[in-house]
Parts: C-alpha cells; structure tokens; sequence
C-alpha cells in the first residue's frame, strides 16, 4: 500500500488555516481519496496541557505563563507524541493527513517571543525527528485582515493574541521560505474567497500527487 502524503496549513492566527484544512480534506473525500485532518497542539496528553497554556487555565507560580523555552519544549514533545500515535499511523495506512500547523509555528512562534538568533536552530534540533510534510501550504494575509478574522470569534484571548505580537507575527512569517529552503513551503493569498484558496490549494496537492507517492 502507498503511503499517504502529509500536507501541512501554516499562517498567522486568523490566516484561514482550519477552515482550509478541512475543505482539503472535502477535496480528497470527493475524489474517492483517503484523508485525516489533525492540528497541533494535538489532542494527545501533551498538546492537551498547552491548549490549557494558551486558554490561561494553567499558569506558573505568579500567575505567568511559561517562557518561550519551555513552550517551545512542550510543543516538541507534543509533535513527537502526535507523529508516534496519529500521523504515522495514517500516513503508513495510506491515509493523506493535513495538520493545521506543525514545526513552522513553534519556530516563528517561538523565535519572535525570544527574540535570540540562537532560538532557530535549536528549535529545529530539538524537533529534529519529526518528519517532514510533503507540502506545506503557507496562507499569507495581512495584519488587519488576520485581526478582522479574530474579532469575529467568540471565546476568550489566548496567550499570542496580542495584537503588537501578532502584528509581529505577520512581518516573521514572510521569512518562513528563508527558514526552511529545503523544504516545499508555497504561499498562497489567504484575502482571497475561501473557494478560490481552496481551489488553489487541491491544484498544488494534484501538482504533489502527480510526482507518485513519498518515501
């Protein structure tokens, strides 16, 4: 049996990253295709722990959250676990996964809150057994559009939804290209309608599937 492709969504808060995700799987789902979306944090017991974090129900002594380091730690082991108990699973089944973000966001996350050159690398050695997605869907908009999209959610702020951070954010994820050169990272305009995104989104899976099945 082929193994299946991962294809990862990345983008700023608001970008569309979810609501894509879910219309690829649609397209797969449609075609007769096997598919499995997931996110991260993951559902697993870690990425449990960080959804906690973001939601400020767990804080440290002092009523902080945790440092950009221990954060950046728990996301590894949260990537690690989500690779052993769901993606690898699938993936060896044949089932395409699509992850609604994956290692990109812990370093443009992460490297933004340290602000330390050093972060980059030693985020990516500490998740350096995490595999890498086949394509990776980067949905590019801009900082009032993002903002827009967030304001019309319901629920409380999380730990990045300052809007100087993600506004910062926006500006990091430009250089998501210049981080990963050895990896096949397309941007697409996430302004756009959500069906024409969608579109170009299964257009570049096509472009992937048509190269014959991963390693």
């Amino acid at each position: 049996m082929a193994r299946g492709h991962l294809i990862v969504f990345e983008g700023v808060d608001g970008a569309g990253t979810t609501t894509q995700a879910q219309a690829l799987k649609r397209a797969f789902v449609a075609r007769g295709l096997p598919a499995h979306v997931t996110a991260q944090p993951s559902a697993g017991p870690v990425g449990m722990l960080i959804r906690q974090v973001l939601s400020g129900r767990l804080v440290l002594h002092g009523a902080k959250a945790p440092g950009w380091a221990t954060m950046a730690l728990l996301f590894a082991a949260d990537r690690q676990d989500h690779q052993e108990a769901e993606i690898e699973p699938n993936l060896r089944d044949g089932v395409n996964v699509i992850c609604d973000r994956y290692l990109y966001s812990s370093v443009i996350y992460q490297s933004l809150s340290s602000a330390k050159p050093e972060t980059v690398p030693w985020i990516r050695e500490i998740n350096a057994r995490i595999r890498r997605p086949d394509l990776v869907m980067f949905l590019r908009v801009t900082v009032r559009d993002a903002a827009l999209r967030r304001e019309q959610r319901s629920g409380r702020a999380e730990l990045y939804d300052d809007a100087d951070f993600q506004g910062r954010l926006v500006e990091r994820y430009n250089d998501l290209q210049d981080l990963f050169p050895d990896h096949l990272i397309v941007a697409l305009d996430g302004a756009r309608p959500v069906e024409t995104i969608a579109a170009e989104a299964w257009a570049k899976v096509e472009a992937l599937r048509a190269k014959g099945a991963p390693a």
